[in-house]
């Protein structure tokens, strides 16, 4: 019998292709991979369906060539999800579905199994070998060693003949048989800490959690705690609940930076239980070890980012999303996803918990919360001797900086070292300088690719543009003017760190930023001399803005934030309060009390006296008041059209093409096109449109009926464009 099969391929295309195949049992081949051929050559795809039998009726369909699994690699939960996902982000299927597959399954190798035997201890084992020797010499090495073993090493204890020997014990149900998974590359940073005991604020959150969590039907639910608050207690805490009723774990974190000390503090207080990592700091063969443990229900916990919302596992029970604000938890090329929000309809689907931790809620989450569609509890104090930073705003007007700092945070860094404690300076900028300049004639060390200024690393000696990597070496001559020396202006992380080793050659400096922690390893050693060093001076970029607890870490010197406080895009204020809560929350974690300088050239700046005096959420509230006012999400529904083209003008004729195909409707407003803030990017001019929308239905029907008229547009291959559901920067 034949089956006609639908298949999704890694390839732009909006349908599902259909092949056929001899089975009897065609509902078990959904979620498996098959050799297919495709155009003049051959493709792996993942079968997701069966095919109408009299739509196709008049088509000859080619036969799949292979069928590479012998169980789905995704099960019916995963496939409906990967579904959902299509639609809503108006993508293409096959690209949804081989973004959740581990790269190493992506191209058809086979999944990797090397089993495993563990003797299980029963009374009645000695009665059951009384009469096989080799049986009972093996059952008793197996229980002497007290972990799986693998083939080899039983081959060397018994010799020939061990799979019959073995195969009798598993018979009689004295050995288990199950998948070996090395651990997926999970640091140890220190010793095993003793369990923390919870405030009583705590302990009501934790209560009141496990409450709505134990709901028919739980919502989601928002932990919205200041930072340093306890929010990791609380999680590990539901998380013992969970492996208590032998569930599984994963929690989303926002970047690979997050994952290694969160890694140790789930290790101390789990000692036995499989803890896996998904996050692009590992291998590939790493990462398919730790989808398969999760898949095979091996591992406990799961500790990823983004991607990790799209894991197999076998009893998945809770879902935990730490710093659910964070923008580093949207895909912002290709398929443009966000974790959270998948994650969220995850668990709505498999009708379990999930929980959302931030200091700094995003406007949509919070304004979700107090609509009610969320639970929400608030954590307002930290636990024990610690207090809330003192903020100090130095108006730096008019001011002599020193590379960036003035007199008085130089004084604040030696008052603090002299303390025998540790300062962080944070600049979201890397490098050395933003501009590389000639002082006779103006010219400027512009990428030839990009509408942008190339930034200069002093100790590389190259101007690097951070959009497209284009990467030259520094010219010491002005190539316009022939001018003999050129100057730098403004500051980046290498430059404070090299003005903070002029002042302080004896204190140690640690900078983290995405040039010093791009070889793998390289983050976990910096941390570590950061948490073994009493005196100690830390230079970063946002890698260092949440999640972080270096207890004596008392002084956050805060620089350039003026920029954010006067853009125009409209997201820009929320990340700026978000930065500056999360930056700040990073000193006097401890019982040591902590101090946080911001230097800004805009003291009275409406918002920022809204943050510092009143907190974050009296600021997040006013700025979705805001946005009411001008019907900015939460309370309308954006996509975001991008096209990209060799040349401006058609970038923005396509677009126009494609507004003119949008339908008219009620309570839909389509602003653009125009050209997007950064027009030029790695050779290719970039336009956008963008739709809004009173609901999120009617946003669906107008860009369903646009992708639907895709295939009856011009074929310009020299154009792309593309759809960006919710989008998070409008650049």
């Amino acid at each position: 019998m034949e089956a006609k099969l639908l298949i999704a391929v890694p390839r732009p295309l909006r349908t599902l292709l259909t092949y056929v195949h001899p089975t009897t049992n065609p509902i078990d081949l959904l979620g498996c991979r098959v050799s297919v051929p495709l155009g003049h050559g051959s493709s792996i795809g993942v079968v997701l369906g069966l095919a109408d039998e009299q739509a196709i009726n008049q088509y000859k369909l080619k036969a799949i060539k292979t069928l590479l699994d012998r169980e789905p690699l995704l099960d019916a939960h995963l496939l409906e999800l990967i579904q959902w996902a299509t639609r809503y982000y108006q993508h293409t299927i096959g690209e949804v579905v081989f973004t959740a597959l581990p790269n190493a399954l992506r191209d058809g190798k086979p999944l990797p199994q090397t089993m495993t035997w563990q003797a299980l201890h029963k009374s009645a084992a000695s009665s059951q070998l009384k009469r096989a020797k080799r049986q009972a010499d093996l059952y008793q090495w197996l229980i002497q060693q007290n972990v799986p073993c693998s083939a080899s090493t039983i081959h060397t204890h018994v010799g020939d003949g061990w799979r019959q020997v073995l195969a009798a014990l598993i018979d009689k149900g004295l050995v288990q048989e199950q998948l070996s998974l090395s651990q997926a590359g999970l640091p140890y940073l220190g010793t095993v800490t003793p369990k923390l005991e919870l405030s009583q604020q705590q302990n009501t959150c934790l209560e009141q959690c496990r409450i709505w969590i134990k709901a028919p039907n739980p919502q989601p639910t928002l932990l919205h705690g200041v930072t340093g608050s306890g929010k990791t207690e609380i999680y590990l805490r539901l998380i013992e609940d969970a492996l208590a009723s032998h569930k599984q774990t994963l929690i989303l974190v926002p970047e690979i930076g997050l994952t290694p000390q969160l890694v140790q503090r789930f290790t101390d207080h789990f000692p036995e239980q499989r803890i896996s990592c998904l996050h692009s700091g590992l291998n590939d063969t790493e990462r398919l070890q730790a989808w398969m443990e999760a898949r095979s229900g091996q591992a406990d916990i799961v500790i990823g980012t983004r991607s990790a919302v799209f894991t197999a596992f076998a009893h998945l029970g809770l879902i935990i999303i730490d710093e659910e604000h964070d923008t580093s938890l949207k895909q912002q090329e290709g398929f443009r996803y966000h974790g959270r929000d998948l994650a969220i309809k995850r668990a709505q689907m498999l009708n379990i918990p999930i929980l959302m931790g931030t200091a700094t809620p995003s406007l949509e989450t919070l304004h979700n919360a107090e609509q009610g569609r969320y639970h929400y509890f608030r954590l307002e104090q930290r636990p024990g001797k610690a207090r809330q930073p003192s903020l100090e705003v130095q108006d730096i007007r008019g001011q002599h900086l020193h590379s960036g700092l003035s007199k008085l945070t130089l004084q604040a860094l030696e008052r603090t070292l002299e303390r025998n404690e540790q300062a962080m300076l944070f600049i979201n900028r890397r490098g050395f300088a933003p501009m590389l300049l000639c002082p006779a004639c103006g010219w400027l060390a512009h990428c030839p690719a990009c509408s942008a200024n190339m930034t200069y690393h002093a100790r590389k000696s190259r101007v690097i543009c951070h959009h497209c990597g284009t990467d030259e070496h520094a010219e010491s001559h002005c190539p316009a003017c022939n001018h003999p020396q050129l100057m730098t202006q403004g500051h980046g992380t290498e430059r404070i760190e090299l003005v903070l080793q002029q002042y302080f050659p004896e204190t140690p400096i640690v900078r983290i930023d995405r040039d010093t922690t791009s070889r793998k390893g390289a983050l976990e050693r910096h941390l570590e001399t950061v948490r073994t060093t009493d005196r100690l001076l830390l230079v970063g970029t946002q890698m260092l803005a949440k999640g972080h607890d270096f207890p004596n870490l008392t002084l956050v010197v805060i620089l350039d934030v003026d920029a954010a406080l006067l853009s125009s895009e409209y997201h820009a204020l929320e990340r700026f309060g978000q930065l500056l809560t999360q930056v700040a929350g990073r000193s006097g974690r401890s019982d040591k009390p902590g101090h946080v300088i911001l230097q800004t050239t805009q003291p009275q700046h409406p918002m920022l006296l809204t943050l510092l005096q009143s907190g974050y959420l009296a600021f997040a509230q006013q700025l979705i008041e805001e946005r009411k006012r001008w019907q900015f999400p939460p309370f309308s529904y954006q996509a975001l059209i991008r096209a990209e083209a060799a040349e401006m003008e058609q970038a923005l004729q396509h677009l126009e093409q494609l507004r003119a195909v949008i339908p008219s409707q009620t309570g839909v407003s389509i602003m653009g096109p125009v050209p997007a803030p950064l027009e030029k990017r790695a050779e290719r001019y970039r336009a956008q449109l963008l739709v809004q929308a009173e609901n999120r239905h009617l946003r669906h029907i107008c860009l369903t009926y646009l992708t639907s008229q895709e295939k009856n547009s011009p074929n310009q291959k020299s154009i792309r464009w593309s759809i960006d559901i919710d989008p998070v920067e409008l650049s």
